[in-house]
């Protein structure tokens, strides 16, 4: 009779382990897989109810001095939110959901950061701050699905840069409206 050392032993021992636990974890995975397309609940547009599948994105209304804001966030929202929602455009007529709203406040040249020249008095980073508000409603029943008034979001750039700082701060607000929109289920 031939006994093995208590080392061969262990490392069968763990190999059938092994070999029993990743058994286990594809049942659990096929099992999930099978639950989930059997399920009746699914993923719409975010978090939106299952009705919701297409969207329409109006231009806000701009409170501001600055008449290129409206275009570039208008532009901006609708390629932005139909994808990251999972939606598709549609004419405000035949939506499902529409987005509107206002910008209402839009300040540039905050300087955040100075130049360690004595001899120069320049900001070298600014900082732009955009408040707007906005709402989704339903257009099935006239309420509003998600909204926020005062979002604010700021935006860095180099002196001399506000573009830059607008698209950031345009950036950001998107993604604040699409984590509040998927939020919502």
């Amino acid at each position: 009779m031939i006994r093995r050392s208590g080392v061969a032993e262990r490392r069968g021992g763990e190999a059938r382990s092994r070999r029993a636990f990743v058994a286990a974890l594809a049942q659990c995975a096929l099992a999930l897989g099978t639950s989930c397309r059997l399920s009746p609940y699914h993923f719409a547009g975010g978090g939106f109810p299952s009705h919701i599948r297409t969207i329409a994105v109006l231009p806000f209304d701009n409170e501001t001095p600055v008449p290129e804001l409206q275009r570039e966030l208008f532009e901006a929202m609708r390629r932005q939110l139909q994808s990251r929602l999972n939606l598709r455009e549609a004419a405000e007529a035949k939506a499902d959901a529409v987005v509107r709203g206002a910008i209402v406040k839009y300040e540039i040249d905050v300087p955040i950061g100075y130049s360690s020249d004595p001899r120069q008095a320049t900001s070298a980073r600014r900082q732009l701050q955009l408040v707007v508000d906005v709402s989704i409603i339903d257009q099935s029943t006239g309420k509003p699905l998600w909204e926020r008034k005062g979002l604010t979001a700021k935006g860095e750039y180099a002196e001399r840069d506000e573009a830059a700082g607008r698209r950031l701060a345009i950036e950001r607000v998107i993604s604040d409206v699409v984590e509040g929109a998927q939020s919502q289920w």
